[in-house]
């Protein structure tokens, strides 16, 4: 089982191979792709797309040679294409009802936790309009210093942000492989890869070198996968030149899973209360400090004070009077702003910022300490 039909929420890559054909985006393959996404959308799943193909159309637009590209030439193509990818995207999905969002995105855009933050509320708005994201590496901007480098990282990351269950790397090959099929005919399929161990990965180094499209081959797909599986998100490597590749999975035809080792939540809540910095702290009342030990939100009504220098997206403790801590959470407001408002009720926040961004913290960005008092 691949988890397809369980998953709530799924993030598809699609590399430049399966959408650019002799004469552009190849539209055929993209109306059969687009029907794949609608029928997952129909039963209540959203779908994010990571596409690759601007800089492959923009070439192409812009009559560059069939040669390795300068920076600016790629920069250039991407700006180009870009917007004839997203106009293939919307005729795609035009005749199902559904409606793409263009994200150009950078490095720093998962990296930095302001950028993240903003960026995740982004996609959560857009899928929960019943939108398909179609995300992209901004290649108009990035350097070589700053970039992804390839769309399978670019798609575990944006698996790892908005907590997908399952991320599916479309390739040109059906999976991972002992040993190159192409060179040698007693490689063997791995249909479920439980843990990616150095074995399992060193079988991507030369024996699957040739597999895979755009800039990305097979190794890139494992070390995709190894982020996707440690942010809970399992992965589902398939041969994307088909129609309706997703479909096809669901049938039966060969893929290979490679397992999650936690879930979405759990790795989320382990990465705020272990691997983050705290930069300051909000100090609670006794009604808020149980509303958290409950999980809850964290209001501004039950905040008596805030510590620290602390901008809006970083990490911050939450102790009761006594001192306790009580658990770990990313902060939505910046520390003079959060000052400003602790003690308000929730309606009073816009007359006394000008803005709203919701709760101090969120119950879905907090971690409870591991002995949190009672």
């Amino acid at each position: 089982m691949t988890g397809l039909a369980a998953a709530r929420r799924i993030v598809v890559k699609v590399g430049s191979a399966l959408l650019v054909g002799q004469d552009g985006a190849d539209r055929h393959w993209l109306a059969a792709f687009a029907a794949d996404v609608a029928r997952l959308r129909a039963r209540g799943q959203q779908v994010l797309v990571v596409s690759s193909g601007a800089v492959a159309l923009g070439r192409r637009r812009l009559n560059l040679a069939k040669r390795a590209l300068t920076l600016s030439e790629k920069q250039a193509a991407a700006a180009a294409g870009q917007s004839a990818l997203m106009r293939a995207w919307e005729e795609a999905l035009e005749p199902h009802a559904l409606h793409a969002a263009q994200i150009l995105l950078t490095r720093d855009d998962t990296e930095v936790r302001r950028r993240w933050l903003n960026a995740r509320a982004t996609v959560e708005t857009l899928l929960a309009l019943g939108v398909v994201p179609v995300v992209n590496e901004n290649d108009t901007v990035v350097t070589e210093e700053i970039r992804y480098g390839d769309n399978d990282r670019l798609a575990a990351r944006v698996a790892q942000m908005i907590g997908a269950d399952v991320l599916v790397l479309l390739s040109d090959i059906d999976g991972l492989y002992t040993a190159d099929p192409r060179r040698d005919p007693a490689a063997q399929h791995l249909a479920r890869v439980a843990r990616l161990t150095p074995q399992i990965e060193a079988m991507a180094g030369g024996a699957n070198l040739g597999a895979g499209v755009g800039t990305g081959g097979m190794a890139t797909k494992l070390a995709a996968a190894k982020i996707a599986a440690a942010a809970g998100c399992a992965t589902v490597i398939t041969l994307g030149h088909r129609p309706s590749p997703l479909q096809a999975v669901e049938d039966g035809e060969r893929a290979t899973v490679i397992e999650a080792s936690t879930t979405p939540a759990q790795a989320y809540k382990s990465w705020i209360a272990g691997s983050l910095a705290p930069a300051g702290a909000l100090v609670v009342d006794a009604g808020a400090a149980e509303a958290v030990r409950r999980g809850k939100s964290l209001l501004a009504a039950g905040v008596r004070r805030a510590e620290g220098r602390f901008d809006k997206g970083d990490a911050v403790v939450i102790r009761d009077e006594a001192g306790h801590e009580i658990a770990r959470g990313i902060v939505r407001y910046e520390a003079e702003d959060a000052t400003r408002i602790c003690g308000l009720k929730s309606e009073a926040i816009e007359a006394a910022l000008g803005y709203t961004s919701g709760p101090l913290v969120h119950a879905d960005d907090l971690a409870l300490a591991a002995r949190a008092p009672v």
